[in-house]
């Protein structure tokens, strides 16, 4: 079973993410978009477990702080040059941050390999781009994201179940403030 843990957003903030993804034309570039229901932070990526009640026993200690989180700007990895994911951020970094560390350092010797961590919200990942003036003009002036605000205060363990049709995401525990 594939699991990690993440911060679930509400509607009002997909509604807005979809929004954006919509901005960019088809025509511009072949992008497998994340859909909708699926939009999420990713705080860390665990991997495959037979069991995650373990997980859940280190996770379940974590106190949460409620903060207020907002979108930020719309970005791109590795770079404006060479885009192959689209995203928005999410700020507090700071408070975001502190959160995935504690949820990192809890679930230490749960994964081997080093994750370096960014608070984003991936909109999409690039296939190939077909207009690149056109595309790169887009990316880099005409999207902006409306920074709607919310209250965190809740992170989720998550299923990631692979198909055909794409990932499905399963909440297995949630732990409040």
């Amino acid at each position: 079973m594939r699991v990690f843990t993440a911060i679930k957003l509400p509607l009002e903030v997909k509604n807005e993410l979809y929004r954006v993804q919509k901005l960019i034309n088809p025509g511009l570039a072949k992008i497998k978009w994340v859909p909708k229901k699926n939009l999420h932070l990713t705080l860390k990526f665990i991997g495959d477990v037979d069991n995650f009640e373990e997980i859940h026993d280190k996770l379940k200690g974590i106190e949460i702080i409620p903060f207020l989180a907002r979108l930020g700007d719309f970005g791109t990895f590795p770079n404006l040059l060479n885009v192959k994911v689209l995203w928005a951020d999410l700020v507090p970094h700071k408070k975001i941050i502190e959160l995935q560390q504690e949820i990192d350092s809890e679930l230490l010797g749960f994964t081997n390999e080093y994750q370096m961590f960014s608070p984003h919200l991936t909109l999409g990942r690039i296939k190939k781009i077909k207009k690149v003036n056109e595309f790169h003009k887009l990316i880099r002036n005409d999207i902006s994201i409306k920074p709607i605000e919310f209250e965190v205060n809740s992170f989720q363990l998550m299923q990631s179940k692979l198909s055909k049709d794409g990932s499905k995401y399963i909440v297995l525990k949630e732990y409040k403030s």
